[in-house]
This record gives C-alpha cells, structure tokens and sequence, in this order.
C-alpha cells in the first residue's frame, strides 16, 4: 500500500497544479483570450492562434523552451529550437519572402506617392524612440522596442536579435504581432476622430495600369537602390523583393507557390508558437514588459496618426484627390491595415472602393519599417 500511495503521490505532484504561479495562471487566462478573439472575431488568426497556443504551452509546461544550455541532458526544449531560428533572423527574413511572392506591388507603382504615405506612418517609430529612452531603456533597446510602431512582427523580432536585445525579443515580438491582430480595433477610431464624413467619403480615381515589365523591374531596382545606402537592410528588404520577383517573373511559378504558400505557413507555425513562448510569467509579468506594451501602443496610434494627417494635408493638395483614410494603411500590417482602409470609407459610402489606393502605402509601409530598422543598425554600428 506504500508503495501505491508513494507513486500516486508523485504523480499527482507532477501535474501542473503544483508548479503553476498565480502569473501562469494569469498568462493561461490571455492565451484564452487571444484564442478567442483569433477564433471568434477572426483577428489575424494565422498570428494568434499559434502565438497564444505557445503562450498557453509554455505557462503550463516551462521546460517547452528550456534552453539546451540549463538542461540537465544538454537538450533543449521543443520550442527553444524553434526560438533559436527566431534569434538567428531566420524566420523573420522567410516571412519576408513569402509576403513578396503573395504581395502584388502594382498599386504602388501606379502611385509612388503612396512612398511618402508610408514614410509618414513611420513617425510612431521615432516617437516610441524618444519615449523609451525617457523610461530608462537604453539606446539599443529603445530602438528595438520602438519599431513596434511599424506593426511589424518580423521586423521587430529581427531588430532585436541584431540588436543584441534577446532578452526583450519576446515582449517586443508579442506586443508587435498582438498590435499587427487588433488593426481593426485600434485603429478605426484614430481614423475617424482625424477625419471628416466628406473625407472619409472621397472617392479617388482608378489607378493606371502597371505593365509587366515595371512589376520585374521594381523588385531589382528597389533592391539595388535600398541596400546601397543601407546595406544591413538586405536580409529583409532583399528576401521580400526576391518573393515578389518570383512572383512577377512568371518562370518559378514553383518557387513563387512554395512561398507564398507551404514555406510561408510553416514558417509562421515555427515563428507563432515560439513567440507565443517566450511569454512565461516569470519573463512577462514585469515592469520592462509593461512598458513596452505601452509604448508599442503608443507608437502604433501614432504611426496611424501621423498616416491619417499626412494623407489629410495630400487631400488639400492634390485638392481633394486623395482620401485621408488610406494614410492609415501606411504601417506594416500587410493586408490587414489596407482592409481596414476599406472598411471604414465603405461605411462613409458601400460604393466607395480604397482597397487598392490603400494596398500601396500599406506595401511602402513594409519598406519604410525594414529602412528604419536598417538606419537603426546603421546607427550603432550594427551588421
């Protein structure tokens, strides 16, 4: 009877129940949430749903992402090996290429105006800058914690690796990617406290056609033009035009669907959950972690902002040829953020069609987050 008693006793302290902290229980609770939303409301599923499932995996098993090095057998945890490719760049670069093969550049080549939309939605970036360094982060970390303002998932995890910011890489990359899922939360009210009913019912001229050859060559041109002047930028800029070139060559129609479709999904299961696991309570509940929430918040409103009043003031100047609605699209959140352009002039008028207007700053936006991420590098020296 000891000796039954002795086992259940040891497997009943081996559940969960007796190891978790009132913070895992706590985490468990928002991977539910996230879970949820990703589900119920249909947020950036593809995101969610694999960063809150890594979130409910590793409050209830630590050991998941365990690194090899404070492992007893010198093995790591399942998802510590997915993590390392996350360090390493990797995943955040095969993203890249995968949104460049899914992506159609069109609309910013028939409107290179949409450069200076994107450029505007960069500001929040700056502006989280000065903030972190105003809450004691230091240089290096303030950098990486601002480019949240992009709504850049990839870019904020690639960031911080480079940055030697690994510590802070599992908030900053939750707190991106969470952003990147609530676009259609957070940022129609911005929208629509900066715009008027006449503005935001602009409807704007159909966009001229783009012909083949100008699809081939922008890829190679950006390329050449961007890693020039900010050669570190080349791992996310350079994967992300190679995507579209498959894409818009038409001769790797293999390569340009493995992409844009089987590499992309499991890169993001690989990147999802491993994000989603490093948001322990011991790593997540913290005052640095808090304010990171905030400030990448902060930045996102902003970058929407400053979008919003760009395409504003290109609203009086081209008088009333650009609808104010599509400056919103000029963060990352590709297509997320285009879509909610749309959404939000259809309410004005159902016929009012921005979508593609909206696709071309939202595809500047991909490139202005990747060179400011560049000039950050360039900044302290980085490679």
């Amino acid at each position: 009877m000891s000796y039954v008693g002795s086992t259940l006793s040891n497997l009943i302290h081996q559940t969960a129940f007796f190891n978790l902290t009132w913070g895992n229980y706590l985490m468990i609770a928002v991977a539910c949430f996230f879970l949820y939303l990703a589900i119920r409301h249909g947020y950036e599923p593809l995101l969610l749903v694999p960063i809150a499932f890594g979130m409910l995996l590793v409050n209830i098993y630590p050991d998941i992402i365990l690194s090899a090095e404070s492992s007893p057998n010198g093995q790591g945890g399942l998802l510590y090996y997915f993590y390392k490719l996350d360090e390493l760049a990797i995943l955040p670069s095969l993203i890249f290429m995968g949104v460049g093969a899914q992506t159609d550049f069109g609309p910013l080549i028939a409107n290179p105006k949409s450069f200076l939309l994107g450029a505007a939605a960069q500001f929040g970036i700056f502006a989280a800058y000065f903030g972190a360094i105003a809450l004691g982060f230091n240089d290096k970390a303030a950098a990486a914690v601002s480019i949240i303002g992009g709504a850049d998932g990839p870019t904020s995890i690639f960031l911080a690796s480079k940055l030697g910011q690994t510590g802070l890489l599992g908030p900053i990359a939750v707190a991106a990617y969470s952003y990147m899922s609530l676009v259609p939360i957070i940022q129609p009210p911005i929208m629509k406290l900066f715009t008027t009913k006449k503005e935001r019912a602009i409807k704007m001229g159909q966009l001229r056609p783009v012909s083949k050859l100008e699809k081939i060559l922008f890829p190679i041109v950006v390329t050449i033009v961007v890693c020039l002047i900010l050669p570190t930028t080349a791992p996310l800029v350079g994967m992300l035009m190679l995507g579209n070139l498959f894409k818009e060559s038409g001769v790797v129609r293999q390569l340009t669907d493995t992409a844009s479709n089987a590499m992309m999904y499991i890169v993001v299961i690989l990147l999802g959950t491993s994000v989603g696991a490093t948001t322990s309570a011991e790593a997540f509940l913290n005052l640095s972690t808090l304010k990171i929430v905030v400030l990448g918040l902060i930045a996102f409103m902003f970058g929407t902002l400053a979008g919003v009043l760009f395409g504003k003031l290109m609203c009086k100047v081209t008088k009333g040829g650009v609808n104010p609605l599509i400056g919103s699209a000029g963060v990352s959140a590709v297509p997320m953020a285009a879509r909610v352009s749309q959404k939000v002039g259809a309410q004005e008028d159902p016929t009012n069609f921005l979508l593609m207007h909206a696709m071309g700053p939202n595809v500047a936006g991909v490139i202005g987050t990747a060179v400011a991420a560049g000039t950050f590098m360039a900044i302290f020296g980085v490679f």
